[in-house]
């Protein structure tokens, strides 16, 4: 989210590579499908946007209590 403490909550943390972070900032490409995927939010994004996990092939909800809900894909994507 770039640089706002006040948006370092366990529900909009997340962790990934040094290489796909590097890529998210620097391939417009890989941008955007990492904020399809809710990898790489906006600052009007809500946390509750649902995040794909690569590794399961699911959506998760991820919560403030750092569990996580399995979901739906988002409905812009279908």
């Amino acid at each position: 989210m770039g640089g706002r403490k006040s948006l370092d909550r366990i529900d909009n943390l997340m962790l990934v590579c040094a290489v796909y972070n590097g890529l998210m900032e620097s391939d417009a490409g890989v941008a955007a499908q990492a904020r399809d995927f809710g990898h790489k939010l906006q600052s009007w994004n809500e946390f509750s946007d649902p995040v794909f996990d690569q590794f399961d092939l699911s959506w998760w909800i991820l919560s403030e209590d750092g569990s996580k809900i399995r979901t739906q894909a988002p409905t812009y994507l279908i």
